[in-house]
């Protein structure tokens, strides 16, 4: 924002100086060249008649100094003095014969006519001269001619110095524009550049550096005081949300164990017909103290911000398929691990370990005797989780993830939590997790992490639910 700030500044700096220059610089060279013609078409005239006047006595000698003088005085001034039939009388450059007849030069006959001329031409050396002619005249009595030439590098010197000296104020102006645009800019933009920082703060979980309300333009130090105000009312907010489900969970998990024993020491002083009552409220029981336990689990989840690291997939898949194949063989299931090796992903520290475990529980509570449960890699670290259990609806996969959703037809004594804190960790981790029909019938948990060695590393942050 800086960089266009400025920018646009000098955008609108330089068109007012173009706005300004080009017609003052255009009208200097004209007037130049105006003053120009007009003293060179003066001095031709005052020549003419004094040369006129030694014609018309007859001191021919005297044209030669005339001209001499003048060409010295006027550095670069040519004189050229002609009688009435055209004949040169004398050239103060030396370069043209005495009695050398310009009779046939357009301006010559024309002086000889009487009439003036003054006009731009090409020089003997290439380059462009100013040509003042006038008539030697006493009234219509014609005695001889006078041409003046001057050099157009004297006009045109003093040009390219003005143009020069206007670029110069122009770049200066232009500089002095840049420094106050550049100074202007950051103080408009400092406030910000520290409000996006404390946003990107307060979306890593914290504000450890508010945004700055003392500096810049009213509405940016009042948008930071604002901003400020907010995230601080909101930093409280979730703090008591976390605080509490944190404390909840914890206070609980005391008084449903002891809930629990009570329950089971019921048991003896029961009439037997009411032991089946017993055994449901004890089994509701332990359901409430592993929601607890998900809940909590949530909250230091939710409570934690962590960068994730290279993790080794296919040891963590070895590893965690070698512990469930016990619990996975009493019930006739079978673990298997297939596909090339995936190498490393990121993870943030123990979260891979946790989304096998519980998309594995997932799949076992679902999986009849006799099938199997595949852990697959395919190309790009993703992970597959299959099961050849009753699969799940479209409409319920959607749901899935939601907290303590279970679906109507479940038969199981889940928590609802298991696949929420799952896609948390896989978001975490800078991933994703989506539900798939399983060919031949199941459920397919798809995971897709990072490759490890392909990207920078980045910060991930845990997600906040409400």
């Amino acid at each position: 924002m800086t960089r266009r700030l400025i920018l646009s500044y000098l955008a609108l700096a330089l068109l007012v100086l173009l706005g300004l220059e080009i017609p003052l610089g255009y009208l200097y060279a004209r007037g130049e060249e105006s003053r120009f013609s007009q003293s060179v078409e003066r001095d031709a005239s005052m020549l003419a008649e004094v040369a006129e006047e030694n014609i018309e006595k007859g001191n021919l000698t005297a044209l030669p100094e005339l001209a001499r003088e003048y060409a010295e005085d006027n550095t670069g001034a040519r004189v050229v003095i002609v009688d009435r039939t055209g004949q040169v009388l004398t050239d103060s450059a030396g370069t043209t014969v005495t009695g050398t007849t310009l009779a046939g030069e357009p301006d010559i006959a024309a002086a000889l006519r009487n009439q003036t001329t003054v006009a731009t031409r090409t020089g003997t050396d290439g380059t462009d001269v100013l040509a003042a002619t006038m008539p030697g005249s006493s009234g219509t009595t014609i005695r001889g001619a006078l041409r003046v030439t001057y050099p157009m590098t004297m006009v045109t010197d003093r040009e390219t110095r003005i143009w020069t000296a206007l670029a110069l104020v122009g770049a200066c102006i232009l500089a002095a524009v840049a420094l106050v645009a550049f100074t202007l800019a950051r103080w408009i933009t400092r406030p910000l550049r520290t409000l996006e920082r404390a946003t990107t703060q307060l979306a890593a979980g914290r504000l450890d550096d508010p945004p700055d309300a003392g500096s810049g333009p009213p509405e940016l130090r009042r948008l930071a005081a604002a901003f400020t105000h907010t995230a601080t009312r909101l930093q409280h907010l979730l703090q008591a949300q976390h605080g509490f489900a944190s404390e909840a969970s914890h206070q609980l998990k005391t008084p449903l164990t002891s809930l629990r024993l009570r329950l089971e020491n019921l048991e003896p002083y029961l009439n037997p017909r009411a032991h089946p009552s017993l055994e449901e409220t004890i089994g509701e029981v332990e359901r409430l103290s592993r929601m607890v336990h998900g809940l909590l689990a949530l909250a230091r989840l939710e409570n934690t911000a962590t960068t994730p690291d290279p993790v080794d997939a296919d040891a963590v898949l070895a590893e965690r398929a070698a512990m469930w194949e016990p619990l996975a063989a009493e019930q006739y299931v079978t673990i298997t691990v297939t596909g090339p090796a995936a190498g490393r992903v990121w993870a943030i520290p123990g979260a891979l370990e946790q989304i096998i475990d519980n998309l594995v529980a997932n799949a076992l509570r679902d999986s009849p005797p006799g099938t199997t449960i595949t852990l697959a890699r395919t190309p790009g670290a993703d992970l597959h989780v299959i099961d050849q259990g009753p699969g799940m609806p479209e409409s319920d996969r959607e749901r899935a993830f939601d907290r303590f959703w279970r679906a109507s037809d479940s038969h199981h004594d889940g928590t609802g939590l298991g696949l929420p804190i799952v896609r948390h960790l896989v978001h975490a981790s800078g991933g994703e997790i989506t539900l798939h029909a399983a060919p031949g019938g199941g459920l397919d948990a798809h995971v897709r992490l990072r490759p490890a060695g392909r990207e920078r590393r980045f910060q991930a942050t845990a997600d906040t639910y409400y």
